[in-house]
């Protein structure tokens, strides 16, 4: 007979720091994104390179905590990167 499995998991609250940290830097990306072409261009813009700034800084920080934890930050880094970079094609759009 096996035990049964524990109802709930104690989580880290470092990892769950880092993991705020990190939903945050994706959503100002996002919207940093959002506010192109409108008086708010330029608040997203530095909302955004902080938000990169502290992401990087964290991957330097968590790097001897484990590869998990510095990997996902990096993860979150080059997304966030990709979301303010990368110009899709609008649907429509004339050649």
């Amino acid at each position: 007979m096996t035990p049964a499995l524990p109802l709930a998991v104690a989580a880290n609250p470092l990892f769950c720091l880092v993991g705020l940290v990190q939903l945050i830097g994706l959503l100002v990306a996002g919207s940093a994104r959002f506010t192109e072409g409108t008086p708010y261009e330029r608040i997203g813009q530095w909302a955004c390179l902080v938000t990169l700034g502290i992401v990087g800084t964290m991957c330097g920080v968590t790097l001897p905590l484990g590869p998990g934890i510095a990997t996902t930050s990096a993860v979150t880094l080059t997304l966030m990167t990709m979301i303010v970079i990368v110009e899709l094609p609008r649907r429509g759009a004339a050649r």
